[in-house]
C-alpha cells in the first residue's frame, strides 16, 4: 500500500510520511498474529530458505522467526519479546492492542488532531485501565484452587495432559517458591521426542555419561561440579620449547593427576564438568568407578548445584586441600542415565527442592511446539498465583473500554481523542477472537457491551462455539492479572513510542578503519 492509498485517496502531508510508513509496518506485523488468537485461532507456518518448517500459533514465536527489517516493526516485536520474558504469555494480545493503538492514533492525526494530544490521551487512558484491572483482580485461594487448571488449559491451548503436568508441578513446588521473583516455573520444562509425560522432584541434565565404561547409576551420590574444563593448566608453546618450560609442563601434569586422585580419595562418585575432560582424568576416574558428565550447560549446572546443595568450583580450585574441597560437594539420593532419552537425572538432592516437567512428544517435529505450549501454561499459572486473575476471552478489555470512556470528559480539548484510541484498542481482542470463530465482530462486541451494562458485570464475553453471550468466570475462562497488566502497559508504551516518531533518517555506516586512518569527511557523510 502506498501513502496515497493509506490516506484514502488524498495527498498525505510530507510531515505525516514517517507516521504513515510506521503505521503500515505495524499493521503488517499485527496481521501476522491476529488470526491465532482465541480458541478458534489458526496456526501459522514459518518456512526458512532451507525449507525448515515451524507450525505454531504462539505469537512470540511467529514474531521472533519473521524476517523483518522495518525499525517500527522491530519495535513491536521487541515489545512482544519483553512480554514473553516478563510474564511468559499474552504476547498476541499485546501486539494486537499496540497495532490498534497506532492505527487509531494515525487516523486521529490525519483528521487533524495533534500527535501530542493523541499521546496525552493514550497515556491517560492506559494508566486508568491498569489501575482498574489491579482493583478487580481475584486472588487464587490456594495451590489446589481449580481455577489454576483452567488457567493452564487456556494458556496451554486446551492440551489437558500439559495442563495436568503444570498444575501437578505447581503443587509439588508450592506457593512460596512460585511467589519468588527469581524463580520461573517455565524454566523447569523440557520436551523430548519419545518421552512419557512426567513430573518428578529432581533435575535433568541433557548430556550422557562420558563413556560406557563408567557406571550408569550411582546411589548416594557425592557430586562435584566443575565450572571449567577438567584439564591441566596450559603453557605457551614458546615456553614449552625451553628446558624450564618443559619442566613446568611436567609439574603441571603431575599436579593435575594428583588433584584427580584427591577427588577420588574424597569419595566423589559423580563429576559434572562445564567443558571437556582430559584423557588422564578420564582414565583415573573411570578406573575409580566415578560417573563423569562433560559439556554440561551452565543452566543445568546451576540447577544441579541448587538441588544437590553444591557449589561450583574452577579447575584451579582443585589445588585446595581436601577439607576445603569438601565444602563444595553436593549430595543426591540417585544419579542415573536414561539411555532411551539420552540424558542424566539427579534425584533426591539435599539442597533446594527442584521439580522437572518432562513433556513427551510423538515426533521431533512437534517437540518445540509442545514445549512452547507447556511454558505458556506454566508462566500463566505462576502469574495467577502471584497476582490473581480476571475474566478472560476479551471480556475484561470490554469492561475496561466502558470504564475508560467515562473519563473522556475529564480531558480538555483534543486529548479526548486519545481516549478513543484506547477504547477501540481494548475492544480489539474480543473483536478478533469472535472474527476468528466465524462471527460478525461488530455485532458481537456490541452485544457484549450491552449485556455487561444490563447485568452490571465485567465477566460477560462470547462463547465461541455457540456465538452466545456467556459468563467467562462461570466457564472458567480467565487470564492472570500480571499477563493482562503487562500486555496493556506494553501496548501503550510501544504505541506512544511509534506515534512520537516524526522523521526517519538513515544512519551513516560507522567506518572505524577509515576514522582511525583519518578518512575523508566525504566518505563519512550519511546516505539519505
Amino acid at each position: 500500500m502506498n501513502l496515497k492509498q493509506a490516506g484514502s485517496g488524498a495527498d498525505v502531508d510530507e510531515r505525516l510520511a514517517a507516521l504513515m510508513t510506521n503505521a503500515n509496518a505495524v499493521r503488517a506485523i499485527t496481521a501476522a498474529v491476529e488470526g491465532t488468537i482465541g480458541p478458534k485461532g489458526l496456526d501459522t507456518m514459518l518456512v526458512d530458505r532451507f525449507g525448515e518448517v515451524i507450525i505454531t500459533n504462539d505469537g512470540v514465536t511467529i514474531l521472533d522467526k519473521m524476517d523483518v527489517n522495518h525499525p517500527a516493526a522491530k519495535m513491536l516485536i521487541n515489545i512482544a519479546k519483553a512480554q514473553q520474558a516478563e510474564v511468559g504469555d499474552g504476547t498476541t494480545t499485546a501486539t494486537i492492542m499496540a497495532g490498534t493503538l497506532v492505527a487509531e492514533g494515525v487516523s486521529q492525526v490525519i483528521r487533524g488532531v495533534p500527535v501530542a494530544r493523541v499521546i496525552e490521551g493514550v497515556k491517560y487512558g492506559v494508566a486508568h485501565v491498569i489501575k482498574a484491572i489491579k482493583e478487580r483482580g481475584r486472588q487464587v485461594n490456594d495451590i489446589d484452587d481449580p481455577i489454576l487448571r483452567r488457567i493452564a488449559m487456556i494458556a496451554g491451548r486446551e492440551h489437558e495432559d500439559i495442563a495436568d503436568l503444570v498444575v501437578e508441578a505447581a503443587r509439588l513446588i508450592g506457593v512460596g517458591k512460585l511467589s519468588e521473583n527469581t524463580f520461573k516455573l517455565s524454566e523447569i520444562i523440557t520436551a523430548e521426542a519419545g518421552a512419557d509425560n512426567e513430573v518428578f522432584m529432581g533435575v535433568i541434565v541433557n548430556q550422557e555419561r562420558m563413556t560406557q565404561e563408567m557406571p550408569e547409576r550411582i546411589e548416594k551420590a557425592k557430586i562435584l561440579l566443575i565450572d571449567d574444563a577438567l584439564e591441566p593448566e596450559e603453557i605457551e608453546d614458546e615456553a614449552l620449547s625451553t628446558e624450564a618450560g618443559f619442566k613446568r609442563y611436567i609439574e603441571l601434569q603431575d599436579e593435575f593427576k594428583n588433584n584427580i586422585h584427591k577427588i577420588v580419595q574424597l569419595g566423589v562418585n559423580v563429576v559434572m564438568v562445564d567443558r571437556g575432560v582430559h584423557e588422564a582424568a578420564e582414565e583415573i576416574l573411570t578406573d575409580a568407578g566415578v560417573q563423569v558428565v562433560q559439556r554440561v550447560s551452565a543452566k543445568d549446572l546451576r540447577r544441579v548445584a541448587d538441588h544437590a546443595g553444591a557449589r561450583m568450583i574452577k579447575r584451579t580450585g582443585l589445588k585446595k586441600n581436601a577439607a576445603d574441597i569438601e565444602k563444595y560437594l553436593g549430595y543426591a539420593e540417585k544419579v542415573y542415565e536414561d539411555e532411551k532419552l539420552e540424558h542424566m537425572r539427579v534425584l533426591g538432592g539435599r539442597g533446594k527442592p527442584m521439580a522437572t516437567i518432562l513433556v513427551g512428544a510423538a515426533t521431533e517435529e512437534v517437540v518445540g511446539e509442545r514445549e512452547r505450549i507447556a511454558k505458556d501454561a506454566a508462566s500463566s499459572v505462576q502469574a495467577a498465583v502471584k497476582g490473581g486473575y480476571v475474566p478472560g476471552g476479551g471480556s475484561m478489555e470490554i469492561s475496561m473500554a466502558r470504564e475508560v470512556i467515562k473519563f473522556r470528559e475529564n480531558l480538555k480539548g483534543m486529548s479526548a481523542y486519545g481516549i478513543d484510541c484506547v477504547v477501540n484498542a481494548l475492544k480489539q481482542p474480543l473483536s478478533q477472537i469472535v472474527e476468528n470463530a466465524g462471527y460478525n465482530p461488530l455485532e458481537k462486541v456490541e452485544e457484549v457491551i450491552n449485556a455487561q451494562v444490563a447485568a452490571e458485570t465485567d465477566s460477560l464475553g462470547v462463547d465461541c462455539d455457540s456465538g452466545e453471550v456467556a459468563d467467562m468466570l462461570e466457564r472458567g475462562v480467565v487470564d492472570p492479572v500480571p499477563v493482562k497488566l503487562h500486555a496493556i502497559k506494553a501496548a501503550g508504551e510501544v504505541a506512544v513510542a511509534i506515534l512520537r516518531i516524526d522523521t526517519i533518517i538513515k544512519k551513516k555506516e560507522e567506518n572505524t578503519a577509515a576514522q582511525k586512518s583519518g578518512g575523508s569527511i566525504e566518505n563519512e557523510m550519511p546516505d539519505f
